[in-house]
């Protein structure tokens, strides 16, 4: 006499000699019910699929008339395993759980069916069909688990392999690797090279809300940069096809984010960007207000600051004729002379600017000309001293 909970021996054999015609029929219902995997069960692939519904099927009827003494799991773990491995292939092939899932249910429902009509055949009580009914869904249910939890590892496993290599990838742009290994490495991350990259330099507690409205091919380094004000870490971003038409727009999406932005340049060369804004960061350059600092429009300050000892040095001698003036005289001379460098001699101009008459331009500019002779009209000396009033240093009043 069976046990109350298993299916009789002999119910159980008839089942199994039914097992490749159930396995058939649920792959033939599965590919009517779930056009996306058709093409998946046609030829070989369906005869290897039936194959492993027969099995799972199988192993069901071995716990099914299992004793109580014997461990549940032992007769399912391989169908167990094979649903975990189909899972993970359904997340390899880009594929989401729905379609999987949805096999699952016609599954169980031709099981039963077909099952169920073979086991009353073979004189099964009602209580013991009952019981077989629970048994065929649980078993299911416990496939269906075992395929999502293998989904879920195939594409946390997969997502962490391609950060790293699009991590590394972004280390290869900063450090102005090779174009050959540039392109290596993209094919490796399965990244689309854009055009351009732009470089953006911000704290790392704004890097998350600032992605969110930025090209999905952002790429973003792992190595912290440290901030020259000491208020924490920055992180790079490199942002896909920002040039053009379409910098108004990062500059508007990074509003309010502190960050400083680089030159567009071809994704090759995505290190000059990064070069720039890491200069800009150096310098100490500020954005106004809560818009990000545009390196493009801090042009002069970055040529003018790139070395700020020959910088001094070179003030130091283009001023020279005014040392021995006052201070107050010295500033109103230097103010004179940037402001007729910049409007090229204009002296209306001049004076509008400087809120003075015409005529006290005239006269300083007459002073100028006793200190510095024929320097004034030198080329070379008008440009060192173009220069040298470019950036108004420190404490100096200039």
């Amino acid at each position: 006499m069976s046990e109350p909970n298993t299916i009789p021996a002999a119910v159980a054999q008839a089942m199994r000699d039914e097992l490749p015609s159930v396995a058939g029929h649920t792959v033939a219902e599965i590919i009517v019910e779930v056009p996306s995997y058709a093409d998946a069960f046609s030829g070989r692939m369906g005869q290897k699929i039936g194959g492993a519904v027969e099995l799972a099927l199988g192993g069901f009827l071995e716990l099914a008339t299992a004793s109580t003494g014997a461990d549940p799991s032992t007769p399912i773990r391989p169908a167990l395993a094979a649903a975990y491995e189909l899972g993970r292939g359904e997340a390899r092939d880009g594929r989401s759980m729905d379609a999987l899932q949805a096999a699952y249910r016609v599954g169980a429902r031709v099981s039963w069916r077909e099952m169920s009509a073979t086991a009353v055949r073979a004189g099964l009580s009602a209580e013991q069909l009952a019981r077989f009914a629970e048994l065929v869904f649980a078993f299911i249910d416990q496939l269906s688990a075992a395929s999502v939890a293998g989904h879920a590892d195939e594409l946390a496993t997969t997502g962490r392999v391609r950060q790293r290599y699009l991590e590394r990838l972004a280390t290869l742009l900063l450090t102005g690797a090779p174009a050959e290994q540039l392109l290596a490495a993209a094919e490796r991350a399965d990244w689309a090279p854009p055009r351009t990259l732009t470089a953006v330099l911000l704290p790392e507690a704004r890097v998350r809300g600032a992605m969110v409205s930025l090209d999905p091919r952002t790429l973003r380094t792992t190595d912290d940069v440290q901030d020259p004000a000491g208020e924490g870490e920055l992180m790079v971003l490199l942002v896909p096809d920002a040039e053009g038409r379409s910098r108004p727009a990062l500059l508007r999406s990074l509003d309010g984010r502190c960050a400083v932005v680089g030159p567009a340049r071809p994704w090759t060369e995505a290190q000059g960007s990064y070069a720039r804004v890491s200069r800009a960061v150096q310098l100490g350059l500020a954005p106004e207000g809560s818009a990000p600092l545009d390196t493009e429009t801090r042009l002069t300050e970055l040529v003018l600051r790139g070395d700020e000892a020959a910088l001094a040095d070179l003030r130091s001698r283009a001023l020279a004729p005014l040392a021995e003036l006052g201070d107050s005289a010295r500033e109103k001379l230097i103010e004179t002379l940037r402001s007729w460098l910049l409007h090229q001699g204009r002296r209306d101009a001049v004076a509008a600017e400087l809120f003075v008459h015409p005529q006290t331009v005239r006269y300083r500019m007459g002073q100028l000309r006793e200190l510095y002779g024929a320097r004034l009209e030198d080329p070379r000396a008008v440009l060192e001293l173009v220069l040298a009033l470019g950036v108004q240093p420190e404490g100096t009043g200039a």
